[in-house]
């Protein structure tokens, strides 16, 4: 075949697998036959419509067959996918269409006036809507069905461009992560050397996947396996666990909260969850009670530290090690490699902290017409420097301290928040924390604690000092505790720690 990329791969798996079923909304599935001819007929769409090698072609949904139908279409004939978050405001979406020059935009019917507002001056030359519910009447649809859909083998090679992400732009634009077929095909590769992914897998997808993690982490490994991706198109607890029941998911991925949610939903005791058997999670380690929630079940939790520039995976930890290496984001991914250095990029010895650095075919090389960025994220050549803090342990394994620029200096001594957030969410009250460094004429900057309690909950400031003693080292303690009913958030949803500083005063990094 002339496609090296991700192009060919469900074409390989009509051949290989063709009545195995591939993807699953509701009570829509597509077998991977089915999503073959579709991907073959949207990609023919996308030749008549002037969609070559190079061309961006932009989507603007979450969960939606139409999402990776559209991605494979793209790359089926070189053309670049520009995926899109549904929580951007028009003024950024207009901003990330004329950044990547995107000529096609594919947007779910109930985004649509979000979406028009975003093509107001924009590069966008070809629109086409797709009703919510697959293979509803929509423009999309009349496209396919009036399409030859001839199979085109055109040739990519693992060198170009499949995917621009959008990274979230805590400070200033964001960029476009250039994540090429090589990229993305190693780190499909290093999930499933590292995790028990098969061609049995059922593995539920409960975040967008307009996200790194979910795509690179969850659905393209599956789909190259052969597995099934059952789609959920939003996050209720009750309703994930009415999937994994009905489904017979064996796998599922979210961050802590996600998993905070359902063991606390009242189907949780009644839900038989006996199908699971792989759960991962990442954004931060999860926090005692989630896992001994699960433990009760029988079930661990598989972590992990990764970027959208690594495609996303750097490291795994495997369930079996989640108590021996509790806090540690694993090992280094099997093609993968990870250093820690100081400022002046030297390496540090085990348990020193300084910034970590990644190398390795899923690490991305550019960003997208951004040579000065490009340029000052990478060491020596080929590491690129996460912007993130941590140490490796004796035994190799990665921990996290923080980011780099949300290290807090309290009298000499540096202060991961990462570290104070983890203990502060042990306590039962507590539904999300951020501790921020604010400016002190004394100690230069002292750590204070910003706090969402559960609904109904009661927590004062002397009870989260009184927990943290004895837990931390009196520095790390925060001075203050704030109370509010939400922390600001990035559409990728970290917090937005820049916003709480200013609003508290913080010293300015």
């Amino acid at each position: 075949m002339l496609n090296k990329g991700l192009g060919s791969w469900i074409h390989k798996r009509r051949v290989k697998s063709g009545a195995d079923i591939a993807l699953i909304l509701d009570d829509y599935q597509l077998s991977y036959a089915q999503l073959a001819t579709r991907i073959d007929r949207l990609a023919a769409v996308f030749a008549e419509r002037g969609v070559t090698s190079g061309t961006r072609v932009a989507f603007l949904g979450g969960n939606h067959p139409a999402f990776l139908e559209t991605l494979f279409a793209c790359n089926m004939l070189g053309a670049i996918f520009v995926p899109l978050n549904v929580r951007l405001a028009p003024v950024e979406l207009n901003y990330a269409l004329n950044d990547s020059g995107s000529q096609m935009l594919i947007c779910l019917e109930n985004l649509d006036d979000q979406a028009r507002l975003a093509l107001q001056d924009s590069s966008v030359r070809e629109y086409l809507t797709v009703s919510n519910t697959p293979e509803a009447p929509s423009e999309y649809e009349t496209a396919l069905h009036a399409s030859s859909g001839n199979y085109r083998d055109t040739a990519v090679s693992l060198e170009d461009a499949s995917i621009i992400l959008y990274t979230s732009g805590t400070t200033g634009k964001p960029k476009g992560a250039v994540l090429t077929h090589q990229n993305l095909t190693w780190n499909s590769l290093n999930v499933l050397v590292d995790y028990d992914v098969t061609s049995k897998t059922v593995a539920l997808l409960i975040a967008p996947l307009f996200h790194t993690a979910s795509l690179g982490m969850g659905a393209l490994p599956v789909l190259l396996k052969g597995g099934t991706l059952v789609l959920q198109e939003r996050f209720v607890p009750a309703e994930v666990l009415q999937a994994i029941e009905k489904h017979g998911v064996t796998s599922l991925s979210g961050v802590p909260t996600t998993y905070q949610l359902l063991a606390e939903d009242p189907a949780w005791a009644q839900t038989d969850i006996s199908t699971l058997k792989m759960l991962t999670c990442g954004g931060s380690a999860v926090p005692v009670r989630v896992l001994e929630a699960y433990e009760a079940r029988g079930l661990g939790f598989s972590g992990g530290y990764g970027m959208t520039e690594t495609s996303p995976g750097a490291t795994s930890l495997r369930a079996e090690h989640t108590r021996a290496k509790m806090g540690s984001a694993g090992l280094p991914h099997f093609f993968t490699s990870v250093r820690i250095v100081d400022g002046l990029g030297a390496d540090l010895p085990a348990g020193e902290v300084g910034e970590i650095l990644i190398s390795g075919p899923n690490v991305i090389k550019e960003y997208w017409q951004r040579p000065d960025a490009t340029e000052s994220s990478y060491y020596d050549g080929g590491w690129f420097r996460s912007g993130d803090m941590g140490y490796l342990d004796e035994d190799g394994y990665l921990f996290i301290s923080d980011r780099l620029k949300d290290m807090i200096i309290s009298g000499g001594e540096n202060i991961y928040p990462a570290e104070v957030e983890q203990a502060i969410m042990e306590i039962p009250e507590v539904e999300s924390v951020a501790v921020i460094g604010v400016s002190d004429e004394k100690w230069g900057e002292v750590p204070w604690a910003v706090l969402v309690l559960k609904e109904g909950a009661e927590l004062d400031t002397e009870a989260l000092i009184n927990h943290l003693n004895g837990r931390l080292a009196r520095y790390k303690i925060p001075r203050t505790a704030v109370f509010t009913d939400s922390l600001p958030r990035t559409a990728s949803g970290k917090i937005r720690k820049a916003e709480l500083r200013n609003q508290f005063g913080a010293a300015q990094s």
